[in-house]
């Protein structure tokens, strides 16, 4: 699939990055306000004891190292786990405060802004990340914990095109969300994270109203692929070709996000394909789920706001 790349490649201007202002206050223990309106709590549960011992030594690893930017970046990311947004942010705008050319502080803390619906803000940090990044090698990023295979699918550059495009589809500017998926697609080394971008730039597309081109970039996608992480994405991709049920996929026990990510992907089939009715009751569906910080249930939540 990355014979694609040289398809469609496209090159974009970024706009500069002003300061970014403070995120508004909550009382405690609440993030953020949903775009419907709903207060969203904190939903801290235990986290694996695996995910916590591995995170504390690698904060432990790269204080070592004198790397106090990337211990930074791990503890951030460890707050986000137990939904802790806010404070991962607070935390991620310190240091940025003492590291502002650092482009993984901005993917991160845009990354969680993403999180708390302030799509600007998102943009803003992504936006900036992304300049911070031309003319670099990409780096490798780690997991949280590894997959089954060990080995981690995506990379600085590649998580920076990915939520940027997200930041912007969120914010239905689908022609600049476009444009970062293809740099997304570019940058992408392996099936998985190709297949993660292609779905995005595939409903940014349809969205767009460039319904040939989308089933064209589409057609590399095949139901024998080395996906290690993105199944849902992958499935999502062939139900759009005409190539899997996708009854099969609301029917089957999947975990919370993974949930989110078919109820919006099936409920976005519906309605491009003009059943509207049927896509806003799947949407709903997501909402009334209630896993709010998935990407799937904050594209459903637009979703019913319009």
């Amino acid at each position: 699939m990355k014979c694609l790349s040289a398809v469609i490649f496209i090159g974009f201007i970024l706009g500069c990055s002003s300061p970014t202002p403070k995120f508004a206050t909550h009382p405690e223990g609440v993030q953020t306000v949903s775009l419907l309106g709903d207060t969203l709590r904190t939903n801290s549960t235990m986290l694996p004891q695996a995910l916590s011992e591995r995170i504390d030594s690698l904060v432990l690893l790269e204080r070592s190292r004198d790397a106090e930017t990337e211990a930074v970046i791990w503890e951030a990311r460890y707050l986000g786990y137990n939904g802790e947004y806010r404070k991962a942010i607070d935390l991620l705008s310190k240091r940025i405060d003492q590291d502002s050319k650092n482009p993984a502080l901005y993917r991160h803390r845009g990354h969680r802004y993403i999180s708390l619906r302030a799509f600007d803000l998102a943009i803003k940090d992504l936006e900036k990340a992304a300049e911070l990044i031309k003319d670099t090698e990409d780096i490798v990023e780690q997991d949280g914990l590894p997959n089954a295979l060990n080995q981690p699918t995506s990379s600085l550059h590649t998580n920076i095109w990915y939520h940027l495009g997200l930041a912007y589809y969120l914010s239905e500017d689908f022609e600049k969300a476009q444009r970062a998926y293809v740099e997304c697609i570019n940058a992408s080394t392996n099936d998985d994270m190709m297949t993660a971008a292609l779905y995005w730039y595939y409903m940014s597309l349809r969205r767009d109203g460039q319904d040939e081109y989308a089933g064209k970039i589409i057609e590399p996608i095949q139901a024998e692929m080395n996906i290690v992480e993105n199944d849902s994405y992958h499935k999502l991709l062939l139900v759009f070709k005409g190539e899997f049920d996708p009854n099969a996929l609301l029917d089957t026990e999947t975990d919370a996000l993974s949930d989110a990510t078919v109820g919006y992907g099936i409920g976005n089939w519906h309605y491009i394909n003009g059943r509207k009715d049927r896509a806003m009751e799947i949407w709903q569906s997501v909402y009334d789920a209630g896993n709010w910080a998935s990407f799937g249930f904050i594209a459903s939540e637009a979703e019913l706001v319009k």
